[in-house]
């Protein structure tokens, strides 16, 4: 059997500790107040999951597990992710891997928390993106990770897909978290921008204003070109610190190239993915300059392109931000904020200034969004996706013992 890295030991403790549990569980799942959230983005380095308490006021966190890619499964995604091509045998084998590694990580949090399984009333799960369409007849977001495979190793429900409802309703699917920013993040006396970098960067626009519509959209690049080049060039896997870039220049001929496609003149709504800012994409702007650049001047650009995507999408459609409050990846690139840093007229900081953690951020916003679910609560943002109106989102996958009808319990309001 597979265990991915946490181990035969691990899951027997699991099976036990859900086997004890099982017979009285809460039927009512959203009186519970622990939620877990599972998410890997596209930067595809591993599965990040956090427990989430919801109480009165704000959630709170309570504890956190990240489960990394083995390399030989990065790799494996990458081939999928980056190709319009994929064998079908490939895309159903990956589907139950990760199925099987969100469970398994879900179940090593609960371990690590001591938190029992039947005080969690459900579980969000993003999935891997494979592929992010939009736009054309018939749009589509494809994520991968068998959530019937987390709902049978925990035992307990599981929300997923949560992207196609949004979409069915001719929004796009994406960004989904300004939902949850706006529930955690928002200020009746500032305003703010969250800015999210993770393979792509993604910003949220919160007014102070109660009247003024929350808007959410993806930028451009965050990480994922960045990782990409010195994974090429240098077989790492990041580049830390932005070190790498820090010691080229940034070529400005190439910069002008990059900021102006065609995305980055496009007005909200609007998301895209690496399968838009791919290999490919960065291979046909460096095809159009007309001197060899080293690889070094290359990543510098990238850096720069990052930063300046962000702040110009900030200084659009952002307003007069009091505040940018940072999460994802890209938090932890001290070249990039100092870019971000010196390109914005606010303070530019993490989200952990206000209690939440940014490498946890969007994992919290989908125990958050499957909340939202199980109490039969919209949880995407029109405004941000394009939808027509608010939806209910995901596909529920129903816990041990549990029937249909024990699903829902209604919001009192």
């Amino acid at each position: 059997m597979r265990c991915d890295c946490i181990g035969q030991e691990a899951v027997n403790r699991l099976a036990l500790f859900k086997n004890s549990n099982a017979k009285g569980r809460s039927l009512k799942l959203t009186m519970n107040p622990y939620f877990i959230g599972l998410m890997s983005g596209t930067s595809l380095d591993g599965i990040d999951a956090a427990l989430v308490e919801f109480g009165e006021r704000r959630p709170t966190l309570i504890d956190t597990h990240y489960e990394p890619y083995a390399p030989e499964l990065k790799v494996e995604l990458s081939k999928v992710c980056y190709t319009n091509w994929v064998d079908i045998t490939t895309l159903g084998y990956l589907d139950a891997r990760l199925g099987e590694m969100f469970g398994l990580c879900a179940g090593a949090l609960l371990e690590k928390s001591r938190i029992p399984p039947d005080k969690v009333g459900g579980i969000g799960c993003h999935g891997q993106t494979i592929q992010h369409h939009p736009h054309g007849a018939f749009p589509y977001s494809l994520q991968i990770g068998d959530p019937n495979r987390i709902a049978e190793i925990t035992g307990i429900t599981t929300v997923a897909d949560f992207r196609r409802r949004d979409i069915a309703a001719k929004g796009q699917g994406a960004p989904l978290a300004p939902a949850f920013h706006q529930a955690v993040f928002h200020s009746d006396d500032e305003n703010r921008v969250v800015l999210n970098i993770g393979g792509i960067a993604n910003i949220t626009v919160l007014p102070k204003l109660p009247n003024k519509l929350i808007l959410g959209f993806d930028s451009g690049p965050g990480n994922t070109l960045l990782d990409y080049w010195i994974k090429r060039q240098l077989a790492k896997s990041m580049d830390e610190n932005g070190e790498w870039a820090r010691s080229g220049r940034v070529h400005q001929p190439l910069l002008r190239l990059l900021l102006g496609d065609p995305y980055f003149k496009l007005d909200p709504p609007k998301s895209t993915g690496q399968e838009y800012f791919s290999p490919d994409w960065l291979g046909r702007y460096l095809a159009r300059t007309e001197e060899k650049l080293r690889p070094e001047d290359i990543q510098a650009t990238l850096c720069q392109l990052t930063a300046d995507a962000s702040t110009i999408a900030i200084g659009r459609y952002g307003g007069k931000p009091d505040r940018v409050l940072v999460c994802g990846g890209g938090i932890h690139n001290e070249l990039l904020l100092g870019k971000l840093r010196a390109n914005l007229d606010c303070p530019v900081q993490s989200t952990a200034v206000l209690g939440v953690h940014p490498d946890w951020v969007e994992a919290a916003a989908f125990a958050w969004l499957a909340k939202r679910t199980l109490e039969n609560l919209p949880g995407n943002q029109p405004a941000a996706t394009g939808a027509l109106h608010p939806v209910v989102l995901g596909g529920i996958y129903p816990g041990c013992g549990l029937k249909d009808s024990q699903l829902f319990t209604r919001s009192s309001r």
